[in-house]
């Protein structure tokens, strides 16, 4: 067999936050979603808040993902690797360092209390957090719902 249409293995990310219920939870989800099964898409918090926000559910669901499926996870409860990137999402000094073969410290706000249509843009700009890194780690994604 020819190795040059062998299949590479999934890059692995991981997404960390400080409770594990929104942005992070959110870019694990774009992740999934562009990165499909080339990707191995994690997520979680420094102090997990044990269920995902309402609001990030919701929000979600208007673009047809179910994120109730997800649950809040721990750090100390993802795989013990070197991941393929790590994107922190507001855990600053709380962020557990994590073996990865690059980080980047994404500075996005905590949605937690804003409006839905303030939500929505935090949403919006996550997406196009993990599409650029996605195409930054030359993972050819698709088009979220193609007409």
């Amino acid at each position: 067999m020819d190795s040059s249409f062998e299949r590479s293995p999934p890059k692995r990310l991981l997404f960390v936050g400080v409770e594990n219920a929104n942005r992070s939870q959110i870019a694990e989800a774009f992740a999934r979603i562009h990165g499909r099964d080339k990707v191995e898409a994690y997520s979680a918090g420094s102090r997990p808040a044990g269920e995902i926000n309402p609001k990030a559910i919701e929000s979600m669901r208007r673009i047809g993902y179910d994120l109730s499926q997800h649950r809040s996870t721990s750090v100390r409860e993802i795989p013990d690797t070197e991941f393929d990137f790590v994107a922190i999402m507001g855990c600053g000094d709380e962020c557990p360092l994590v073996r990865a073969k690059l980080r980047e410290d994404w500075k996005i706000p905590d949605p937690t209390d804003f409006s839905d249509a303030e939500f929505s843009a935090v949403r919006d700009k996550i997406e196009s957090e993990v599409v650029s890194m996605l195409l930054e780690l030359r993972i050819a994604g698709h088009l979220r719902w193609e007409a």
